[in-house]
């Protein structure tokens, strides 16, 4: 898989319409995962320019100038604001002085803005923050996934309406380990390799000194490679500290980090609340599946084997895969969502839930086998029993062929569902009261 055009990004018309709402729209997310590109056209379209803050020109003059730079244009346009984080305050300043109007500014960054104390509480109230995450597999298709839209409406029509799939084992090997960097998939081979290592050394030793002055280098890169072995799976700082011979606390300092510059990504623990034995831990995912399998020095031909160690590292890999997948889903939808993973002392446990606002829970079990069995159905047959009628779905994720309900509320897609879309009914109107 070879990206040799620019990508159409859904992000994009979401960050337009917040832009006619809101008076600053920040754009996070991982760096070279297109940030500056979609900046750059919807300037384009407000027909205004970008201030590009990684240039050290543009930098030096707009840290001397800050006032005026900031009152020239409507909207405004910053690319990399944590370079001169002190442009927030100069923001602030002019919403202050002219009112909190929509449209004022758009800015993007590396970093979480939680991440720069200095600065974080100059617009509370005033920001909106968005995500951009690595390209979703439809974006690279072309497509407009809709499976979480089609699944708040009607489950079991999705999934009666599903045609039957054609990507085999091979396929999703592959698609695991080009991931979703932009940059990355403009190259293949021994290129995309040293653009990954060079992708993490420049995050490591650029980025994060830049961003608390680590000392410990060496340890923060040894952390990374723990946690990406470890994929997939139940967060234990206590382990990761013993693993790579530092303390506790250094650890939590280094995991922080590692989550402001969108390298991991933390899936917290969801519904403690249902039973006294659900697990508080959370998982852990690379943000790529890309970059994990490049850290794991994993090539599709060493995941296409049949062989147990291959089996569990491409599930490990599969599941970070489709979480990743759904959350860029999530991250387009309207209504805000929450997400996370659920599991009981007793080993059941769901790879994925979605809590919409209502309540409403669907939630999502991947499995790396082309079939799904009766005990895969574990923990989503708790999970519904706890939940009663605020569980709307279960569905396991299979490299099979073929979708199908299993049981009430229960069913078996294939993972190329979620990028497949499916033709939705309109909703319908609601009819006048007589």
């Amino acid at each position: 898989m070879v990206l040799e055009t620019l990508v159409a990004r859904r992000v994009s018309g979401l960050l337009a319409r917040l832009a006619a709402v809101e008076p600053v729209i920040a754009l996070h997310g991982p760096r070279s995962v297109g940030k500056s590109t979609v900046l750059r056209g919807l300037a384009l379209e407000a027909g205004g320019s970008v201030l590009d803050l990684d240039d050290v020109d543009v930098r030096e003059a707009v840290a001397g100038n800050l006032a005026a730079v900031v009152a020239r244009a409507t909207p405004l346009f910053v690319d990399e604001y944590q370079r001169v984080p002190d442009i927030l305050d100069a923001i602030k300043a002019r919403l202050n002085r002219e009112g909190s109007l929509p449209g004022t500014a758009v800015i993007t960054g590396s970093t979480r803005q939680d991440a720069l104390p200095a600065t974080a509480q100059a617009l509370t109230g005033r920001l909106h923050s968005l995500t951009i995450w690595p390209l979703s597999q439809g974006e690279l298709a072309g497509v407009r996934e809709n499976l979480l839209e089609g699944l708040a409406r009607d489950p079991a029509a999705m999934v009666a309406q599903a045609p039957a799939s054609t990507t085999t084992r091979a396929d999703y090997v592959e698609r695991v380990c080009a991931g979703g960097l932009p940059l990355a998939l403009r190259r293949t081979g021994a290129a995309r390799a040293r653009w990954f290592d060079d992708f993490v050394r420049a995050s490591i030793e650029r980025d994060a000194l830049e961003l608390s002055r680590i000392r410990e280098r060496q340890a923060m890169a040894d952390l990374l490679a723990f946690l990406t072995a470890q994929t997939g799976q139940l967060l234990n700082v206590s382990r990761a500290a013993e693993a790579i011979g530092v303390s506790r606390a250094t650890v939590e300092g280094h995991l922080r980090l590692l989550e402001d510059l969108f390298l991991v990504v933390r899936l917290p623990a969801w519904g403690s609340t249902l039973r006294s034995r659900v697990s508080v831990k959370p998982k852990v995912h690379v943000v790529d599946s890309g970059l994990a399998a490049r850290l794991l020095r994993l090539t599709p031909e060493k995941l296409d084997g049949l062989d147990p160690a291959a089996l569990t590292e491409f599930g490990h890999l599969l599941e970070t895969f489709v979480v990743g997948e759904v959350r860029k889903q999530a991250s387009w939808l309207d209504e805000p969502v929450t997400l996370g993973h659920w599991r009981t002392s007793d080993g059941a446990e769901v790879d994925l839930v979605i809590e919409y606002d209502d309540g409403t829970v669907i939630a999502f079990e991947v499995k790396a086998n082309e079939r799904a069995t009766a005990p895969d159905f574990r923990g989503l047959t708790q999970l519904r029993a706890a939940l009663g009628e605020r569980f709307a779905a279960g569905i396991i994720l299979t490299t099979g062929t073929r979708s199908f309900t299993y049981a009430d509320r229960l069913h078996v897609m294939p993972i190329d569902r979620l990028w497949t879309p499916l033709t939705l009914q309109p909703v319908p109107e609601s009819l006048p009261i007589s």
